[in-house]
């Protein structure tokens, strides 16, 4: 009992140091911090024909999404087209496939998203989404946006890709702000 006592009391006193150690508040632009928001949800269907990836896209656009992730995403596909890792170009695949998994970053400046699908006999493929996945029967989504990011696509020097860097979301100027402007010119 008196072990169980004296480590408790260690534990907290080392866990209230390090609290003490730490700023009240961190500042927004600390390098490895990762900003958080409020998520804003939606569902969709796609349905047969359509491209996976530019229905996406056009998605992004008619909601002016500018940090949005995909959830979910089950459904199936007649045509898949992956751009494989390492690969300079992208693979194509007929047939029918179940979409086993479908992740990523999606914003009107630039959207990155990952593609796994499974055939008939089980065999699992996966890459980067491109334009020309077409819908077989359904592909049912759940898009998750963070309102309060702005997520971009910047060079980053260690192999000059664009890569995500995620800013805190412009705040909008209230329409009551704009009118009272407005009324002193």
């Amino acid at each position: 009992m008196r072990t169980f006592s004296l480590v408790a009391i260690l534990t907290f006193s080392a866990v209230a140091a390090a609290a003490q150690s730490l700023p009240a508040v961190m500042p927004a632009a600390a390098p490895g911090l990762a900003p958080s928001s409020s998520l804003r949800t939606y569902a969709l269907r796609l349905k047969p024909g359509q491209d996976l990836r530019r229905e996406l896209q056009a998605f992004a656009e008619q909601h002016q999404l500018r940090a949005a992730a995909v959830l979910t995403c089950v459904g199936s596909l007649t045509t898949a087209i992956l751009r494989l890792a390492n690969q300079p170009g992208p693979t194509q695949y007929q047939g029918h496939f179940e979409i086993v998994s479908l992740v990523g970053i999606l914003s009107i400046n630039g959207s990155h998203l990952h593609l796994s699908i499974a055939d008939s006999t089980g065999r699992t493929l996966g890459g980067h989404l491109v334009e020309g996945n077409l819908v077989y029967t359904t592909a049912e989504l759940v898009i998750g946006e963070m309102p309060e990011l702005d997520f971009r696509r910047e060079p980053d020097a260690t192999y000059g890709y664009q890569e995500l860097v995620v800013y805190p979301a412009e705040r909008k100027k209230s329409k009551s702000l704009k009118n009272l402007k407005r009324k002193k010119d």
